[in-house]
């Protein structure tokens, strides 16, 4: 599905990701963790192409896709939400769903798959989405991602800032796509969130991945040091 071999990338002269090897397969999902400020964002934004890559490569499905612009990414199937509720504030619920429908050319069943996903948004609909709180803009910025109808799924610390009873929707909602069979690349910071989702994890530190494995194995001690502020 995804594979990131020896990827280098950083800002100007500053270089943040030094050699990050990871694969997520098909109907997988992997977490990505580490301390703040050791190169999680930067790499899916190198993945995701809005980052340049500096060295190594990125294949998805069999293609490398290393030198293709993001919106190329998206059409090939791959879908971002950055971290940060990424909505437009002045258009509604439904406009935001809408206009990225559009321009994916989606169908409508998409947007319904969507919200069928997030129900509480339903409600929602025409109000505009910078009135909408933290949690459901995050839900918002998530169903607008699955309105492509991705065969990957990126998240960014989707869960961040979010208040605990939406916590546990947008986890649901993750676990039921992952069920689904979608493969899903995730940064995530709650440790215990990671083990109830994750297949595999792969944890940063300093621009490298310094421990990977399967969910099993996030219950060690020296998982629990690395992560620690």
């Amino acid at each position: 599905m995804l594979s990131v071999q020896d990827l280098e990338s950083g800002y100007g002269r500053a270089r943040v990701l030094f050699g990050v090897s990871l694969q997520v397969d098909p109907g997988r999902l992997v977490c990505v963790m580490g301390r703040t400020g050791v190169g999680k964002t930067t790499l899916l934004n190198t993945v995701m192409g809005v980052l340049p890559a500096t060295a190594g490569s990125v294949t998805f499905e069999g293609r490398d896709i290393t030198r293709l612009k993001p919106h190329e990414r998206v059409r090939l199937g791959m879908a971002y939400v950055p971290q940060g509720h990424d909505t437009f504030p002045q258009l509604s619920v439904l406009g935001n769903l809408l206009v990225t429908l559009e321009a994916a050319k989606g169908p409508k069943e998409a947007l319904d798959e969507a919200l069928e996903i997030f129900p509480r948004l339903k409600p929602l609909l025409k109000r505009p989405a910078g009135f909408l709180s933290g949690g459901r803009q995050q839900q918002l910025a998530i169903a607008r991602a699955l309105v492509t109808r991705p065969r990957l799924l990126i998240l960014d610390a989707p869960t961040e800032g979010i208040q605990p009873s939406i916590v546990i929707e947008i986890e649901e909602a993750i676990d039921r796509l992952h069920a689904s069979g979608l493969s899903v690349l995730l940064v995530e910071q709650y440790l215990d969130l990671a083990l109830r989702l994750a297949d595999r994890f792969a944890i940063l530190d300093a621009g490298q991945v310094v421990r990977a494995g399967t969910a099993e194995e996030l219950r060690g001690g020296e998982v629990s040091r690395l992560l620690a502020v």
